[in-house]
């Protein structure tokens, strides 16, 4: 990890940005305090696949088919919350 001041980094932002792209972590100090790093963007994940989706959905399914049934309406279940408050 390299330390650089304000003014060294700016005076040499693209070579920080090589050393970035490299993988190295940048900390950029003001008064020798840190203050900012620059880092490498983690990689993005990639999307699902149409299995994978597919496989996701099952399981909440078969998750949601394993649950009790309600006993409430959603508009029950909020009209005796709010009964409850002490306004």
């Amino acid at each position: 990890m390299a330390n650089y001041g304000v003014a060294e980094a700016k005076n040499n932002f693209t070579h920080l940005l090589d050393r970035v792209e490299e993988g190295e972590r940048v900390v950029i100090t003001r008064h020798g305090k840190p203050v900012a790093e620059i880092r490498p963007i983690a990689p993005e994940r990639p999307l699902p696949t149409e299995a994978e989706r597919r496989a996701a959905f099952e399981r909440l399914r078969k998750m949601r088919e394993s649950l009790p049934p309600a006993t409430q309406t959603s508009v029950e279940l909020l009209r005796e919350m709010y009964d409850d408050k002490p306004w």
